[in-house]
């Protein structure tokens, strides 16, 4: 009898995140900030910005102007060429100010 041998190979576990794009439609999301806007209400859950649409929600650009508290994990700091350090998420830009964080233009 010819016994093989076994061999266990450690796989590695890469998790990727799919975020979905602008203007796709959601019913629900997992834990937002409702954060009003220009009498808009707004809600960012997970690096995600939604407005109401009907009954559901879509996914939108992130309003310039808002501030946050926090950023979320997984922002790189950016230093422009004026010296300025930005942080970058998801192809949004924060600057820091002392209340948290507010989305700009760069």
């Amino acid at each position: 009898m010819i016994f093989g041998s076994l061999h266990f190979t450690t796989a590695q576990r890469k998790i990727i995140k799919v975020y979905p794009k602008n203007g796709t439609i959601v019913t629900k999301f997992h834990k937002s900030k409702i954060i009003v806007h220009h009498q808009i209400n707004f809600h960012f859950a997970d690096g995600v910005w939604y407005r109401h649409q009907g009954n559901k929600f879509m996914v939108c650009a992130a309003p310039v102007g808002v501030q946050v508290r926090h950023l979320p994990r997984g922002n790189k700091v950016v230093k422009l060429d004026n010296g300025r350090k930005v942080y970058k998420y998801r192809g949004v830009w924060y600057k820091k100010t002392e209340r948290g964080y507010q989305i700009v233009d760069v």
